[in-house]
């Protein structure tokens, strides 16, 4: 068990803070702690999990009231400083509100709630979030949203091609409607920030359906083991 702590942000309304949490422990990344999306203290953590649910109900639309938590403030400061951060569905919705990361997340194409496994790409392995896969490689993991048709404006998709900071994109079939398939991006001064909408917490071992969402835990546990060295 390595030393690495995750904290898990619980807005009211969030309903897969525990899942994230267990993923971290199970994998034997470390401790996780469930920070409460009022306080103002990450408590030194090494890892900030913005986990899916309905935070605040999806009220307005989906992280729209979130980005204003008062945790919200020390989690940009730790992703400004360079500090990892992952925003799982609803956090990647709320980490775009925020403004960590470029884009919005609309709802899907169709208006239908889309729940089921599905193929992820790995477009990039630099990155925190994926260095121990492989390019290419496909990955089972499951979505569960009604908001996560990606968009950006052109300008913002030429940049993320240029910097390689698209993470995933949907394979054998787009979901959502995402512009260019996309379901994951990277951002943060040392790309040290991403989201994403499948959530690999539920996909850590063959009895959930896929273990393919370990490889993301993996890659963080080797990114901080590398800082310490």
């Amino acid at each position: 068990m390595s030393g690495f702590t995750a904290g898990v942000i619980v807005f009211p309304g969030s309903n897969c803070d525990r899942d994230a949490a267990n993923a971290w422990s199970e994998l034997g990344c470390g401790e996780a702690k469930l920070l409460w999306h009022q306080d103002k203290d990450l408590q030194g953590v090494d890892i900030v999990i913005v986990p899916g649910g309905f935070s605040y109900g999806d009220a307005l639309r989906a992280g729209a009231i979130a980005r204003f938590a008062p945790i919200m403030d020390e989690v940009a400061a730790f992703a400004h400083d360079g500090g990892l951060v992952m925003g799982i569905c609803n956090g990647f919705q709320i980490v775009c509100e925020a403004g960590l990361l470029p884009g919005a997340l609309a709802r899907n194409e169709g208006l239908k709630f889309a729940c089921k496994h599905v193929d992820l790409r790995v477009e990039t392995t630099s990155s925190p979030f994926t260095c121990t896969s492989e390019k290419g490689a496909l990955l089972s993991i499951p979505i569960a949203h009604g908001e996560g048709r990606y968009v950006c404006d052109e300008a913002t998709h030429a940049q993320l091609i240029a910097e390689d900071r698209i993470l995933f994109r949907y394979a054998n079939g787009n979901p959502n409607g995402a512009f260019d398939d996309i379901a994951g991006i990277l951002g943060g001064p040392n790309r040290n920030v991403m989201g994403m909408m499948p959530h690999p917490e539920r996909a850590i071992r063959a009895a959930l359906g896929s273990a393919d969402g370990a490889v993301m835990f993996e890659s963080i546990l080797a990114t901080l083991a590398q800082a310490q060295v």
